[in-house]
């Protein structure tokens, strides 16, 4: 069974990285699909963030195809296997449901961040770089995104202010990003990616200045770098 799920990761893994041709020109959600409509929202990240995507893509296939080449009966590498094969599949049909509905798109996304999680906290001892660091910065990507995610569904649905909806969002997210690397302290990728998604938040909103976006993100860079300084495993 355990070569049985080493093939389907490695499956699940094709078909997410190629699933953007399928909705090809997809730049986000729609902005005018909400029923207040998002221009401009500043729990957006600068553009060049999600530029992540490719080495989040390239990591992935080299931790599959290494793992069903190499690894396909290796215990160490079985558990996090189901839980990692949920969350691409979901991925896999995210875009299609993203140009649907953004509800449904932010509700699907929370479940694959919840079982990517699930596989990351489930990650073995061995081959790190391989196995753990791929799958870190795959969740700490989805852990930025779910908050984009839901600070849009707060201003889009739900009416806030758009800066009200930014802070509530990023501050739920920095609380799960703060909790979870709290508890996996050996995966130093995770907080990488969340710094990332932060640091563009920033960019996005530096002209013009939103004190309080701007506010939040840095304080949440200095939390996370201050946890993983107190970090002695």
């Amino acid at each position: 069974m355990a070569r049985v799920w080493a093939i389907l990761v490695a499956v699940a893994t094709a078909t997410f990285v190629l699933a953007p041709l399928a909705t090809p020109g997809f730049g986000g959600f729609d902005m005018e699909a909400f029923t207040v409509p998002q221009l401009d929202p500043p729990i957006l990240p600068a553009g060049y963030a999600f530029g992540i995507w490719g080495l989040i893509y390239t990591l992935l296939i080299i931790s599959s195809v290494f793992g069903l080449w190499y690894r396909a009966d290796d215990m160490d590498w079985g558990p996090m296997r189901p839980a990692l094969f949920v969350s691409l599949a979901l991925g896999t049909v995210w875009l299609v449901v993203a140009k649907a509905s953004p509800v449904a798109a932010t509700g699907l996304l929370g479940l694959m961040l919840a079982t990517g999680l699930l596989a990351l906290f489930r990650t073995g001892e061995t081959d790190r770089w391989l196995q753990l660091t791929p799958l870190a910065i795959y969740c700490g990507w989805l852990t930025a995104a779910f908050a984009v995610a839901v600070g849009l569904l707060l201003g889009g649905e739900l009416g806030l202010n758009p800066t009200v909806a930014a802070l509530c969002a990023l501050g739920g997210g920095l609380v799960l990003a703060i909790a979870v690397q709290y508890q996996l302290h050996r995966a130093p990728e995770y907080s990488l990616a969340v710094i990332w998604a932060l640091v563009a938040v920033i960019a996005a909103n530096w002209q013009p200045f939103n004190v309080a976006v701007c506010g939040i993100a840095f304080l949440g860079i200095i939390a996370i770098l201050g946890l993983r300084g107190t970090d002695t495993e």
